[in-house]
């Protein structure tokens, strides 16, 4: 081979190296969506992936959100106890994910607790302390069993008027899973999804040097009595999904005691038990995979439901779940883990 091919052959494979093995870079895109802050890390050049994902979660508000007038969760609360509301097959599908796990915590998740959600007015301008009558009242509403699903027919109603449906405790899990399922079919090979809580990590962190190998993703798990962005600790991910519940996130605090946003469809109440928050962990399943990609919305579901339960109820609960896994922060100061989440989760300190 001459010299001089010999050398732009060189100067190739040279370009061609540092392409394979150089850094990566990232870019953040962040928008306002289910009340929250959500941020998507992407690699730079994929805007419209990005547009694509923010254009589908806002879809998405469009359809459960309780706050925003002719949405289907709005038809079918103004419609309770009078007609059935013709709902999309997307919100039945959220639904009936919700009824699961309603009859399969005994309704310690139950997706009827609107009444109450609506007299605390937990993150809302004006949260209050409602009084017992008005508690037992709302109490009465709630019960998943009288929600009746026409899926022939495209309709949802609610049996007694007052009832109310709230999916805020499953449906920022499922819009993690479309924006997952966004991300699969652009052929994207990593990104990091954060809805407030809901992480979602798609293959693995590009590297941050030359030469340097793709690392795992480490997600900080947050310190319940720390301020926002204070980590316990940290576990590395890939392809997985981290939900987390706790009642830091929202509340409000009136002489001295504090109200968290997590209530209790038995006692009307904030939920209070051993625990200060509950992280879920499982796999998100790789495109074309059988069994579907509802891997964050379970684990949104999970995630309130072993919270409500307490560790002891919690803990039995999850084992159930084969290859979902929880990491448990107790009020004692104590973190426990469950699977392999005992090993990868490295807390601070040690």
């Amino acid at each position: 081979m001459p010299n001089k091919q010999r050398l732009t052959l060189a100067v190739l494979l040279t370009i061609f190296v540092f392409s394979a093995c150089g850094k990566q870079a990232m870019q953040e895109h962040t928008e306002f969506v289910f009340g929250t802050i959500c941020r998507l890390r992407i690699p730079e050049g994929e805007n419209d992936v990005s547009r694509k994902i923010f254009s589908r979660l806002h879809e998405i508000e469009s359809v459960f959100s309780v706050n925003i007038a002719g949405t289907d969760i709005d038809r079918v609360n103004s419609g309770a106890g009078i007609e059935p509301a013709l709902v999309s097959e997307e919100f039945i599908y959220v639904l009936n994910r919700a009824l699961f796990f309603a009859e399969l915590s005994g309704g310690l998740f139950d997706p009827t607790i609107g009444p109450l959600v609506r007299l605390w007015g937990i993150g809302t301008e004006n949260p209050r302390i409602p009084s017992q009558d008005e508690i037992e009242l709302a109490l009465s509403l709630i019960d998943w069993r009288d929600v009746l699903i026409d899926e022939a027919g495209g309709t949802v109603f609610l049996k007694r008027k007052g009832m109310a449906l709230d999916l805020g405790g499953i449906v920022k899990g499922y819009a993690a899973d479309e924006a997952v399922a966004i991300i699969r079919d652009s052929g994207v090979k990593s990104a990091l999804i954060d809805f407030g809580g809901n992480i979602a990590a798609c293959g693995k962190k590009p590297p941050a040097r030359l030469f340097a190998k793709p690392e795992l993703w480490r997600i900080g798990v947050q310190h319940p009595d720390k301020n926002r962005g204070e980590y316990i600790g940290a576990v590395g991910v890939q392809d997985s999904t981290l939900v987390t519940s706790g009642g830091y996130e929202r509340f409000f605090e009136l002489d001295g005691a504090r109200y968290h946003h997590i209530l209790s469809p038995k006692t009307g109440y904030p939920v209070e038990n051993d625990l200060l928050s509950v992280t879920i962990a499982q796999s998100l399943p790789l495109k074309g995979q059988e069994g579907g990609n509802g891997a964050s919305m379970d684990a949104d579901a999970l995630s309130t439901t072993l919270f409500t339960m307490g560790y002891e109820d919690g803990s039995a609960f999850i084992s159930r779940f084969p290859g979902i896994e929880a990491i448990f922060i107790l009020k004692s100061g104590e973190v426990r883990a469950t699977g392999t989440l005992k090993d990868r989760f490295i807390r601070n300190g040690g």
